[in-house]
């Protein structure tokens, strides 16, 4: 679903929270106190071929986990910054890190902590589950849940309509 329009033709970065769009949001604690979480892995696939496409990616979670650190490196993101409680000042030193601009970047998140990378992104994304009040400030709703293919999906939604997504498709149609 398509909430509003956004230039998707400049977006170069897209960034990521972790629970409720990575992941379905649960928190598995062990008796030893470590912790897990379940990945989509469509979602990684999608990550991949959003690479391919040449394009950059990041992490902004509030939590941190040695299960995200991890993830991360599986599928080449590039940035990752956890336990941002307040994720704007992290938002805004990536920029600055990444000399990106607001208008380039692209961000699927699902809770009020999100809300003002929402706002302030050139494409804001909310996962089907996401709150209910976040939803407005989002170019595009997905039909899918946090960990079940949110992140595949916008992506491809991405990726289709700027017109890269034979490219990053073509190895397996040979």
């Amino acid at each position: 679903m398509c909430a509003k329009q956004a230039d998707l033709g400049r977006i170069q970065l897209l960034i990521m929270d972790v629970d409720g769009v990575l992941t379905d949001g649960g928190i598995i604690i062990h008796s030893d106190g470590t912790e897990s979480k379940r990945f989509n892995v469509m979602d990684g696939q999608r990550v991949m071929l959003w690479h391919r496409a040449g394009l950059d990616s990041a992490i902004l979670s509030g939590r941190q986990t040695a299960a995200t650190t991890i993830r991360a490196e599986q599928l080449g993101i590039k940035y990752v910054l956890q336990g941002c409680k307040q994720k704007l000042p992290a938002f805004e030193q990536l920029l600055k890190d990444t000399e990106y601009t607001p208008e380039q970047t692209a961000y699927i998140g699902d809770d009020w902590l999100d809300l003002p990378l929402l706002r302030r992104v050139g494409f804001a994304a909310v996962p089907a589950q996401g709150v209910e009040d976040i939803k407005p400030y989002a170019h595009y709703v997905t039909r899918a849940a946090g960990g079940d293919g949110a992140v595949a999906e916008v992506i491809e939604y991405i990726l289709r309509q700027t017109g890269r997504w034979e490219q990053s498709i073509e190895r397996y149609l040979e």
